[in-house]
């Protein structure tokens, strides 16, 4: 439903019977806005909106002005009447009217006299509807007159005795004010004894010597025209007596026993009594049957005048003064009675009626004694004013019907009684307009959230119009329960919340028309301090910080000031402002006080306070800090339906300021045990007002947390089961999917105990096909989450909807999902299956789509089964690998990549739904072309001689086609490591082996080698192998007793064979035991044929023999050494690569440090490093191939060569010992080969 407004109808309360069933019926007036665009546009009736005071009192020194303003449509012509006679101001020249108003100017200054004017004034307003008069303005001039001259003799007394020093001022207008002052212009002092009455006199308790003086002088002070009048000096001589004899009171005013005062409603009331006496009398007051008003009772003049203000007549009565000193007490009674000029009780108001309306204006006044009411109209009464059949006047009040646009006039009521009068205009303006909204058009308001919004809508029409609000712009209907509509058309909302923002519209309608108004809400977020000020306690002299962090809505600047005791901060450089730090540096003892943090927005403003103590530096123990005692003394009160508010006393902070209390809450219907956050609140609170949900047995803790961390739980409260309601939501994740081809499985997220809000949870679960014209079919379900619908047909879609319901109703009507029945296999297969062959390795498919229909299910793509036809060799194995590509959605080609040259392939394309594949299409079968062919499976190098190599190999693994023929190209590599010329070799596809003849001796050669198709070449195996060194006879020496003898060692059918990360090294070797060998190899590429070093030379060994001295031989062994470092240009490249397990030589065992053994010499086991076949392999090395190879193709890339020592048994022996010691030959360790 819409808000509306509509009139409101008033019925008179008093007590005329015949009228009563008329009045009921009238509605009330309409006020005109004082809005200036819609008073342009109304006509109106004069009103008066300024006016001289009824006693005028001018400054006859000054020009006389007369107000009298009014405003109507068209704009009023004015007119003046002067003691009930009109006023002709263009007959006198000293009298002008402001333009555009009724306000005279009398120019008095220039000529004339203040007193010619004199007189009662009345301004009427008149214009087309009718005409408005003032007030009856009384034009007195003030009056300053001079005091009489007199004679006055000078004034003795005896100490003690009473005085009175008359004033008697002239007669003023206004009255003067009166005080007493010497001649230096000094006021007199007054005290009880001395005092100065309401008529100016000046009263003396009893004089005393020091009132001796000769200057009492009154002085007049005529305020109106800012002079001042004085009197004739009085002296006055006190003679001092020995003794001065007491006496009781006595009043000097007001005579005898009882007077008479009356007063005017509304005006003070004051009593006085002055008593004389010695010793000086004290004055009290009473009031007789009854009590002085609290609050407006005041004493002046020592309490010798009471003062009443705002005077009513409840304050009539009778009031006692009693003056009492040591020697009595005397009383006087003022019998007081308040008489009261007209006022107010209901004044007429403007009516502002339709054609056809019915009205009233009632004008009621009170007063003492009670006015007399009478009613005129346009400035005339009423009883010789034309007849109007629209109006009946019934004493104060004059009723209307019916009335039409003739009937519009002003009317005058004036209450006066003896005191005074009242006079009011009130019009009644028939109109008849259409609705017309005055608030401006696209108002935007800002408010802050969970405060009220207030939306303004501003209207005036005749008749009345009705007001509609509306959100949105499809105009969704707004709810009094929820939004207050008030009579001027503002739309209020009590609790603004996030969701309120938007556009509001408002429609005004009557008879007449329709207008309407959009406004715009924006809800802000309140402005928040949320880390606040701490107490905080600092010795004088230390530096003291406040924190006052302030979250706020990001549309609103906010404005962060720091006050010191709600005041400003002090002008010191002390303080500093720092982010959202106050820091106070050299605390004094005067910055102690109250701190507060004010952060201001345009919207709101927030606040927070901390004291600061200052204490003298005195030490102190060390105060222990901890984390909080538990809060304890848990309290429900405002026990409502959702909300509660829960109260607690804190435990104690252990010296550490309690930041905030955490709340939780255990729910023992549903999850007994289970403690869940609630709420949070500062540390300043002890209170927090809890929002709850329906149907939960409430059970609450509260934590306090410091800068040391969390307390322990408090003790739970009470419990607090809340009552059962609608479930608030309904399930989420709502699905429909099929399980089989004629079904629907409807799934949902039940709700938790927590959400169900009440008992007998269950849950309305409704589906209907989309595409069909069915209802919707539903079923209650218990507290489940699935439920199969069986009997649909075959992958329709459906629209689902879940509804939660319990005892207490039904949860809001839940959204509507889509879902689909069960899904069945495709039954069509993909047509039209092409092959198109992009090279030897890659194929395009392509394909028709099947219908949708056939589909029967979620289409997830198309799938490609495609294998390879096995050769004769492997037909009758069993399984036939087959590989599978899926194509993603309604895809209709793909590639298939990675095939096998030179194969024949079959394939065939199948439609995958959910459910699975549909049948496969017919078989396509298509061939791929030859490709190059990978590089021969192996390559090894046997039978070296002096001048031939022979080559065998493998043929590829994958020829990819028909082998056609062999390509071998070999170069040699010289003693620089530059390679030779290159030698091309044809080799027919039919051969594994070849060999290489007329070949340069002990030569290193690199062998390229690969297969070859129709297709083209394909990837090359490489290799390197040397011929055999000339062999020759040699006799190692043998240290011993001082024998040499000659051994003839002989290496023989050396082989290399390189595998991806190591190379075997085979040969076959002659001579004696416990040898050395040594392995020489370098970087491919690089390594060239060596020379033959001298140390492996004959004549060289011979030469060594011949020595039979130790001293010789261990001078030939340097010289070896020497030599020996200094014929391989590697060594450098060997330092910078060695391997650090390898150990420089000693001095006393005899040994190469270049070639030493790297487990610190000792000899390998037998059968540990050389194999019965001599192979040297790289599990059986202490150096790695790798390190030195490409790692790949096993090829070597360094251009020097590594010596790694492999010797046979040897016993172990100390370094040094006896002579019988057995050291390792030299002669040995040069038998080496290149």
């Amino acid at each position: 439903m819409q808000l509306k407004i509509m009139p409101k109808k008033k019925c008179l309360s008093a007590g005329r019977v015949p009228l009563i069933l008329f009045l009921c019926q009238m509605i009330s007036a309409l006020e005109v806005p004082l809005d200036p665009k819609l008073l342009e546009d109304l006509v109106q009736p004069p009103t008066i909106t300024q006016q001289s005071p009824k006693d005028y009192i001018i400054d006859p020194r000054e020009n006389i002005v007369i107000q009298c303003e009014a405003k109507g449509k068209p704009p009023p012509s004015f007119s003046w009447t002067r003691n009930g006679t009109h006023f002709d101001i263009d007959k006198d020249p000293l009298v002008t009217m402001k333009p555009g108003s009724g306000t005279l100017i009398i120019n008095i200054m220039s000529e004339g006299k203040a007193e010619t004017y004199e007189g009662v004034y009345q301004c009427t307003a008149r214009n087309e509807r009718g005409a408005a008069i003032s007030n009856n303005i009384v034009i007195r001039p003030s009056r300053s007159p001079l005091w009489t001259k007199e004679k006055l003799e000078p004034m003795i007394l005896r100490n003690g005795q009473p005085l009175v020093l008359p004033c008697r001022p002239p007669i003023g207008l206004p009255p003067p004010i009166i005080f007493w002052m010497d001649n230096s212009f000094q006021r007199l002092p007054q005290s009880e004894r001395v005092s100065q009455g309401l008529n100016g006199d000046l009263y003396f308790s009893n004089v005393l010597p020091e009132d001796t003086r000769e200057d009492y002088i009154c002085y007049a002070r005529f305020n109106h025209t800012q002079t001042i009048q004085q009197k004739q000096p009085i002296s006055v001589k006190v003679i001092s007596a020995k003794s001065s004899r007491e006496r009781p009171p006595t009043f000097l005013t007001p005579e005898g026993n009882a007077s008479n005062k009356e007063e005017l409603r509304g005006n003070v009331l004051s009593l006085e009594c002055i008593a004389e006496g010695l010793p000086t009398p004290i004055i009290y007051w009473i009031k007789e049957d009854g009590i002085l008003p609290i609050n407006r009772t005041f004493y002046r003049n020592f309490k010798k005048t009471l003062q009443i203000i705002h005077v009513s007549e409840a304050d009539s009565g009778n009031y006692q003064c009693i003056a009492k000193n040591a020697l009595g007490a005397i009383h006087h009674t003022i019998s007081v009675t308040v008489k009261a000029a007209p006022y107010w009780i209901m004044a007429p108001q403007n009516l502002v009626l339709s054609p056809g309306e019915d009205g009233t204006l009632i004008c009621r006044a009170n007063g003492n004694p009670k006015p007399r009411i009478s009613w005129l109209t346009n400035g005339v009464p009423i009883e010789i004013a034309p007849d109007d059949p629209s109006r009946k006047i019934d004493g104060d009040t004059i009723i209307f019907s019916n009335v039409q646009e003739r009937s519009s006039a002003v009317y005058q009521c004036n209450a006066s009684n003896e005191y005074g009068y009242l006079l009011a205009n009130a019009f009644v303006n028939v109109l008849a307009e259409p609705p017309r909204i005055l608030t401006s058009a696209n108002t935007l308001y800002q408010v802050i959230a969970n405060r009220p919004a207030l939306l303004d809508c501003a209207f005036f029409g005749s008749p009345l119009p009705t007001i509609e609000w509306f959100k949105g712009a499809k105009g969704s209907a707004l709810h009094e329960d929820i939004y207050v509509l008030h009579e001027n058309g503002t739309l209020e909302i009590p609790v603004a919340q996030k969701d309120s923002t938007g556009t509001y519209t408002c429609v005004a309608r009557n008879k007449l028309g329709m207008a309407k108004n959009e406004v715009h809400l924006e809800i802000k977020d309140p402005t928040r301090i949320i880390k606040q000020p701490e107490y905080a306690i600092v010795q004088r002299g230390s530096t003291v910080s406040f924190e006052c962090k302030v979250k706020h809505d990001q549309t609103l600047v906010p404005t962060v000031m720091w006050l010191k005791d709600n005041g400003e901060l002090p002008s010191d450089e002390r303080f500093t402002f720092e982010k959202e730090q106050l820091v106070v540096a050299d605390v004094s003892d005067d910055d102690g006080g109250t701190y507060t943090c004010v952060a201001n927005t345009t919207l709101d403003s927030v606040s927070a306070s901390a004291v600061l103590s200052v204490v003298a530096p005195t030490p102190t123990p060390a105060p222990i800090y901890d984390v909080p005692n538990p809060p304890f003394d848990l309290e429900l009160t405002n026990q409502l339906d959702k909300s509660v508010q829960l109260s607690w006393t804190p435990g104690n902070d252990n010296n550490s300021p309690i930041t905030k209390f955490i709340i939780e809450y255990e729910d023992a219907m549903h999850q007994a045990g289970l403690w869940h956050y609630q709420a949070e609140v500062s540390g300043t609170q002890t209170t927090a007002q809890l929002k709850l949900s329906p149907y939960v047995n409430y059970s609450f803790r509260v934590m306090a947390v410091n800068g040391i961390g969390r307390s322990l739980p408090s003790q739970a409260s009470e419990q607090y089961l809340t009552k059962a309601a609608e479930p608030d939501t309904n399930p989420t994740a709502v699905e429909g999917l099929g399980s089989e081809p004629d079904n629907l499985v409807i799934t949902w997220k039940p709700l938790n105990g927590f959400e169900s809000n009440g008992p007998g949870l269950q849950y309305k679960v409704s589906w209907r096909q989309k595409d069909g014209d069915d209802e919707w079919t539903s079923v209650f379900v218990a507290n489940v989450s699935k439920y199969i619908v069986s009997g649909t047909p075959t992958f329709v879609p459906y629209l689902i909807k879940v509804q939660a319901l319990n005892d207490a109703g039904f949860a809001p009507e839940p959204a509507v999902v889509m879902g689909h029945s069960g899904e069945d296999l495709p039954m069509v297969a993909p047509g039209n299956v092409r092959v198109n062959v992009v090279n030897s390795t890659l194929a395009e498919v392509h394909w028709d789509p099947v219908p949708l229909k056939s589909i029967r299910g979620h289409l997830q793509g198309y799938r490609i089964y495609y294998w390879k036809a096995q050769n004769s060799s492997k037909r009758n194995r069993r399984h036939i690998e087959k590989k599978i590509l899926t194509f993603q959605g309604s895809k209709t080609h793909g590639m298939l990549p990675g095939l096998e040259p030179f194969s024949h392939y079959t394939l065939n394309v199948r439609v995958v739904n959910g459910k699975g594949e549909g049948p496969a299409s017919p078989d396509k079968v298509f061939n791929t072309p030859e490709g190059v062919p990978s590089a021969p499976s192996s390559l090894k190098i046997v039978n070296p001689t002096l001048d031939s190599l022979t080559l065998e190999w493998d043929p590829p693994s994958h020829p990819n086609g028909i082998l056609t023929e062999y390509t071998l190209k070999y170069q040699p590599i010289n003693s620089t490591h530059e390679l030779g010329p290159l030698v091309d070799l044809k080799i027919p596809a039919n051969k594994t082996r070849w060999t290489l003849k007329n070949l340069n001796v002990s030569t290193r050669y690199k062998f390229y080698f690969y297969a070859q198709t129709s297709a083209g070449s394909g990837s090359q195996i490489t290799e390197e192998a040397v011929t055999t060194v000339d062999e020759a006879g040699i006799l190692p020496p043998d240290v011993g007793a001082g024998k040499v003898h000659a051994v003839n060692p002989r290496i023989s059918n050396l082989t290399a064979t390189a595998a991806e990360t190591y190379a075997n090294l085979s040969w076959e070797y002659e001579g004696p035991e416990h040898v050395n060998f040594y392995v020489e190899y370098g970087v491919a590429g690089t390594m060239a044929s060596r020379q033959v070093d001298i140390a492996t030379q004959g004549w060289f060994i011979g030469l060594m023999c011949a020595v039979a001295l130790l001293i010789l031989i261990l001078l030939i062994v340097c010289f070896i050494r020497r030599n020996k470092g200094g014929k391989y240009p590697v060594k450098e490249k060997e330092d910078a690569h060695a391997d650090p397990e390898i150990q420089p030589m000693k001095e006393d065992d005899g040994t190469f440090g270049e070639y030493s053994d790297a487990e610190d010499h000792k000899p390998l086991k037998k059968g540990s490093r050389t194999p019965s076949d001599r192979t040297v392999k790289k599990e059986d090395s202490d150096d790695s191939l790798v390190d030195y190879g490409e790692g790949v193709n096993g090829q070597f890339n360094e251009d020097g060569s590594f010596i790694g020592q492999y010797s046979g048994k040897k016993e172990k022996e100390p370094a040094e010992g006896n002579e019988s010691s057995e050291a390792p030959s030299p002669v040995n360790a040069m038998n080496s080969f290149v």
